[in-house]
């Protein structure tokens, strides 16, 4: 007789997923302990995540910047991910003091902190994906890291459409699905069992042990997962509904090309001059941009960041100042740009040199023509040249030229426009908003909302005024640092000594205190419960 493919992955599938541990209608009498309600809640956190997201997926940035009802739900999806890191940090915290990788369970253990990890990634790519002053100055901040550990070519943070179908699609899907398998992990294997106490029998977990045989003598109370996330996502809800009611959520508006040559044409020429002349920092910067060995870093003899290559390569004299201008139909233009690039290296030097002392000197103020207001001196043909490109950046075909040049075919890709504005404009909004490095950078967030907190320890590395966290290699260090860390978070469960610390600290005392004293209620001898005091 054949086999029944059917039957047999359905019984397979029964004896491996039981519903009765899936969906438990009994639970050990200490799950009472309000710690594990987080388990819960952070549930229903990522559930109103889940939700919010769609509807801004579906409507895009222009409904969450330009609509009140669509800023509504923004702030809705920003205050359940604060929700959800508070409530996921109280329960990830919980069950490290409980030991829960004990018995068995270290897997389960592992892909929690896998999926927590992800969350932080998908809640990175979320803050980069605003498409507000925020992201622009996260992106800024975070490229550092990216690109001195060799990865910042195919994980551009100043792409655009690049972190957002990373946060709108690929990192939900995987955190769903973490998620889902850490609490099937969870309800197959059932929750650990409390330290024991003293009079009390310690369990000899064997491989292979049934829930029925784990918790033989343990008090079993009614139990209502179901009814639990429902009560818990209600919650989350109302909470958030409330936060964004009362706090909206912050929207800065992004910093342009075309803001900064209105609002600082003396800056924005500056800055430009510098992108002509190869003497800024993106020209110094080294792989994924360049060659250059200026600011490449290291680790040891190996440099990641050189291995990574130049993927996203950026001629700054051609990109920002070359290149736009040969897009202007006037003849004195373009021969302002032939004299200057038939010049000597020395005599282009002595231009620029004279021209950048100049705007040093200037108020800032425009003439007739629409050129800034400078000293008469020796600049060649640069006069010419810098106000036909202040021309195009204060008139917005810049900020376009950009984004679509070289023959890019989607306008999502913001890596160029954002390397010209963090050589100035950037970093002096960031400082004045007290959002630079030494405030703790990207964690923050415009206004007096809550930012990336669960970012503190990457950004406190940067905050230690000691080698290698304040050299030239400080990003890879950090980054080196942080994955040792990770490292000992995932594996915490294997690692001799450490795996014993909740044991000692005795925080679990607190959680499972209900247990115990009725554990020590139980054990008490008559003598010892009546015996008279000592007078």
């Amino acid at each position: 007789m054949a086999t029944n493919w059917t039957q047999s992955l359905r019984e397979r599938i029964g004896r491996a997923l039981p519903a009765k541990h899936l969906l438990p209608d009994q639970q050990p009498n200490y799950v009472r302990s309000v710690v594990y309600l987080f388990g819960g809640l952070t549930i229903g956190s990522l559930a109103v995540i889940v939700a919010t997201g769609v509807v801004l997926a579906i409507f895009g940035p222009q409904w969450w910047h330009g609509n009140d009802v669509g800023h509504f739900f923004n702030s809705l999806h920003f205050w359940s991910v604060q929700a959800f890191f508070f409530f996921m940090v109280v329960h990830l915290w919980g069950m490290f003091f409980m030991g829960a990788w004990r018995d068995g369970r270290g897997r389960t253990w592992v892909v929690g902190g896998i999926a927590f990890l992800v969350s932080i990634i998908a809640a990175f790519t979320g803050f980069l994906s605003q498409s507000n002053f925020d992201s622009q100055w996260i992106g800024a901040s975070a490229k550092d890291l990216m690109n001195s550990i060799g990865v910042g070519g195919f994980f551009n943070v100043l792409n655009f459409g690049q972190m957002y179908s990373f946060h709108i699609f690929l990192l939900p899907a995987g955190m769903v699905a973490l998620v889902a398998l850490h609490i099937i992990m969870v309800r197959l294997r059932g929750v650990v069992r409390p330290y024991p106490v003293k009079g009390e029998t310690r369990v000899a977990y064997h491989k292979g042990m049934t829930q029925e045989q784990y918790y033989q003598g343990v008090k079993m109370s009614s139990f209502d997962l179901v009814r639990e996330v429902t009560i818990g996502t209600a919650v989350v809800l109302v909470l958030v509904l409330v936060f964004a009611a009362v706090f909206s959520s912050p929207d800065e508006k992004p910093l342009t090309l075309q803001s900064v040559a209105q609002s600082d044409p003396a800056g924005f020429t500056t800055v430009a001059l510098g992108e002509l002349a190869g003497t800024s920092d993106i020209a110094g910067y080294g792989q994924p941009y360049n060659t250059a060995k200026g600011a490449t870093q290291a680790l040891g003899p190996v440099s990641l960041q050189e291995l990574g290559g130049v993927t996203i390569p950026v001629d700054t004299s051609k990109t920002y100042v070359l290149g736009p201008l040969a897009t202007v139909k006037d003849a004195a233009v373009q021969a302002a740009v032939q004299q200057y690039q038939t010049a000597s290296s020395d005599q282009q030097t002595t231009w620029v040199t004279n021209y950048t002392d100049a705007l040093g000197k200037a108020d800032g103020t425009l003439d007739a023509n629409g050129s800034l207001n400078l000293a008469t001196g020796e600049y060649g043909p640069l006069p010419t040249m810098m106000g036909a490109l202040l021309d195009i950046g204060r008139s917005g075909a810049l900020d376009g030229l950009l984004l679509t040049g070289e023959g890019k075919f989607y306008q999502t890709d913001y890596t160029k426009p954002l390397l010209f504005l963090n050589e100035a404009a950037l970093p002096d909004k960031a400082t004045s908003l007290n959002l630079a490095g030494d405030n703790w950078g990207m964690m923050n967030e415009t206004g007096a909302y809550p930012g990336q907190a669960w970012l503190w320890l990457y950004t406190f590395w940067y905050q230690v005024p000691q080698e290698p966290f304040t050299g030239p290699n400080a990003d890879v260090a950090v980054a080196v640092m942080m994955g040792l860390l990770t490292m000992v978070f995932l594996f915490v469960p294997y690692i001799p000594g450490l795996n014993r610390i909740p044991e000692l600290v005795g925080v679990h005392r607190l959680i499972w205190r209900q247990h115990y004293r009725a554990v020590n209620s139980a054990t008490k001898t008559p003598a010892t419960a009546t015996a008279p005091a000592v007078v």
